[in-house]
């Protein structure tokens, strides 16, 4: 019996997949099998040896402590793609929010509670106040070609805007999806110079912490609109005021707000409201029980951002996982064991990540000795064990 931790609410569409059978569920357990979570902050959590797997329902794990996790031999997994269509959307929400001043003028309308039948000649009198452009015709640049970005820059397309995309690292599952009529940038200086509206849909790393800055604000048009669907952190506040102030930026749209962005003029704050629908919330929920079901039962591994993706199919026989450091003779030496104690292996996957590898052993036995485990743990080198009867 499988032991699943839930540590925030989980969409009980996605928690009835897991066999009642098989799964015990509930939001305290001493020794878990596996966790789900979306965004409780598990940095300060120490993890029971029982723990093999993570699985956080959404695309970013800021709030894992992925190294530490590697490094214990728990796999975490997300779910990207699941919340794809709401970002979609309201990146596509965000385009109307910056190229008209809907907020605002929604806002001053309010004001006008109180003044009777002189609203109508108000409004009219008003409105030229918040006069915005259409953005047919504009050109929008989508920076990160993910499931997101795709769906971003196919829809912008299909509403009439011209669309420049950027990612150099573009997977062929994703650039098949791509519109045909979206253009590809040569490089970053060319795409923002040509750019009336901006969109960031790239994760936030190391590397890309304060990616749009002074540098990229100096290479966009003048009354440029921004928007920022993807993370915190990825805009420079600093640099962003600057550009607002001088008007190289009209207008700047987030929905990660904090105390700089919610004090400035002409940036629009939302509430992280991205993937905040009942289809997203589901679709996570659902994408996260398969995928740590399918890695605590078969021992596959989907989607998972510190182990590399393998999959194999059952032969019939006991199956061995292990995961290992990523170092030379570490498989013959994995294999070498198994046949002097008498194992004959089916079939086996070995996979590698940067400094990680992970293989996946079927045996010609039914069951295999749990001993066995042990014995392939003390190979230097060896960061997991499971045996799958």
């Amino acid at each position: 019996m499988f032991k699943i931790q839930t540590l925030n609410k989980i969409d009980p569409v996605g928690l009835k997949n897991f066999p009642l059978d098989q799964y015990e569920i509930a939001s305290e357990f001493a020794n878990p099998d596996g966790i789900i979570v979306r965004s409780m902050k598990m940095h300060d959590m120490e993890f029971p040896s029982s723990l093999k797997a993570i699985a956080r329902a959404g695309a970013g794990v800021n709030n894992i402590p992925i190294d530490k996790c590697t490094n214990q031999g728990i796999v975490v997994f997300n779910t990207p793609g699941a919340n794809a269509h709401a970002v979609k959307e309201l990146t596509i929400a965000g385009l109307m929010l910056t190229s008209r001043d809907i907020a605002g003028s929604i806002e001053w309308a309010k004001s006008l509670i109180g003044k009777g039948d002189e609203v109508p000649a108000l409004v009219e009198a008003g409105k030229k106040n918040f006069a915005g452009q259409e953005i047919r015709g504009k050109t929008l640049a989508v920076i990160g070609l993910g499931a997101i970005g795709v769906l971003v820059a196919n829809a912008a397309q299909a509403l009439g805007m011209n669309v420049l995309g950027y990612d150099p690292f573009i997977s062929v599952k994703h650039a098949w999806k791509l519109s045909r009529n979206v253009k590809q940038a040569e490089g970053m200086e060319s795409l923002l110079a040509n750019a009336d509206y901006i969109t960031l849909q790239i994760p936030l790393t190391e590397d890309t912490k304060g990616f749009i800055n002074k540098d990229k604000f100096k290479m966009m048009k003048d009354g440029a609109r921004l928007m920022n669907f993807a993370r915190g952190g990825l805009v420079n506040h600093a640099d962003l005021a600057d550009a607002i102030e001088s008007g190289k930026v009209a207008r700047y749209i987030t929905d990660f707000p904090d105390e700089e962005t919610l004090k400035m003029k002409n940036v629009i704050s939302i509430p992280h409201l991205g993937a905040s629908t009942a289809e997203s919330e589901t679709n996570c929920a659902v994408m996260a029980v398969d995928q740590i079901q399918e890695f605590l039962e078969n021992g596959n591994i989907i989607n998972s951002v510190n182990f590399p993706p393998a999959e194999m199919e059952r032969t019939g026989g006991a199956r061995i996982v292990v995961a290992n450091k990523n170092v030379p003779n570490m498989v013959s030496q994995i294999a070498t064991l198994l046949a002097s104690e008498g194992y004959n292996i089916a079939n086996m996957l070995n996979r590698n990540k940067a400094e990680i590898a992970y293989n996946i052993i079927d045996v010609d036995r039914k069951e295999a000795d749990p001993a066995l485990a042990d014995k392939i743990a003390a190979i230097d080198g060896v960061i997991m064990v499971r045996m799958i009867q």
